[in-house]
């Protein structure tokens, strides 16, 4: 619903990818693994909003007629 949440989970998302990233690099597994997870935590955040989004202009909807 909000911006800065959809921001915010943009950040965890990329913060995961720069994380995996550094994983790969190093050879570090647990943290490649670190970040993928971090990525699918924000992808799940962002589903979550959208659902929120969704509700919201159903209940728009709703009042409009």
């Amino acid at each position: 619903m909000s911006l800065i949440d959809k921001a915010k989970n943009k950040l965890d998302e990329a913060k995961g990818k720069a994380k995996e990233g550094t994983g790969k690099a190093t050879d570090d597994k647990e943290l490649e693994y670190e970040g993928k997870s971090d990525q699918g935590g924000a992808h799940v955040k962002q589903a979550g909003e959208n659902v929120k989004d969704a509700a919201g202009n159903v209940k728009d909807a709703f009042k409009k007629n």
